[in-house]
């Protein structure tokens, strides 16, 4: 029942979207963004999740591209909804954490919540990742000693002092617990269309994704992911 309900509801999200691509191209969503760079950095924890991308050794670090967006676009004197996209090398392969602006308890950690400013936001996952030990969410938010101003914003400027960030693990109605922290600040690159993240299809080490959240989550990415960055029809 629940992965009909899922299927539905994703067929919905990628009418949606291609109805968005007709009048915004090539990000129907999240169309200004900025790029960042920096690093994480795992820290000492009270509790283990059973991913290895969580649970791993305090001290170890990883370098760390970002985007930091508004999700429809709206002028940056208006709230909207922020999202925070992170990718770090697996291996190889590209593993990608998205993030998007919601509330920090229950149910406000399963709902998005407009922001104006990045800085000010809890930033999750929304949707949970699938642990050997169960469902597992992710959030982030600005350390309180983070020299990151109010007054940054997504469209005019991204951080040039850097921005802080601790990043926190839960079970879907648990509490918060630190495993990371990461630092971020403005990157030389632009920001360009090619840097698509996705992260069904390049998940975090040790993770996995339930069968709903893929049928939620998979057509509307495919619809836009699969497309080339310049492509019009």
């Amino acid at each position: 029942m629940i992965a009909a309900v899922a299927s539905f509801a994703g067929l919905v999200l990628r009418a949606g979207f291609a109805l968005l691509l007709v009048i915004r191209r090539p990000r129907p969503i999240h169309p200004r963004g900025v790029v960042l760079e920096g690093e994480i950095r795992w820290v000492p924890r009270t509790r283990e999740f059973g991913i290895a991308w969580i649970d791993g050794p305090p001290g170890q670090t990883a370098r760390v591209t970002a985007r930091v967006s508004r999700s429809i676009g709206l002028p940056d004197w208006l709230p909207d909804i922020i999202g925070l996209a992170v990718r770090t090398q697996s291996g190889s392969a590209p593993a990608d954490l998205e993030l998007a602006s919601t509330g920090i308890g229950v149910p406000g950690r399963f709902l998005l919540r407009p922001h104006r400013f990045p800085a000010r936001a809890t930033l999750s996952t929304l949707l949970p990742y699938r642990g050997v030990r169960g469902p597992v969410l992710i959030c982030a938010r600005t350390t309180p000693s983070s020299r990151v101003s109010d007054d940054v914003a997504v469209g005019s400027a991204a951080p040039h002092s850097p921005w802080t960030l601790r990043i926190y693990a839960a079970e879907p109605t648990g509490l918060w617990h630190v495993f990371a922290e990461m630092t971020l600040q403005r990157s030389g690159l632009a920001d360009d269309a090619s840097l698509r993240f996705d992260a069904v299809r390049h998940p975090l080490p040790g993770t996995g994704a339930y069968e709903w959240t893929r049928r939620l989550r998979l057509p509307s990415y495919r619809l836009v992911q699969d497309r080339p960055a310049g492509a019009e029809h």
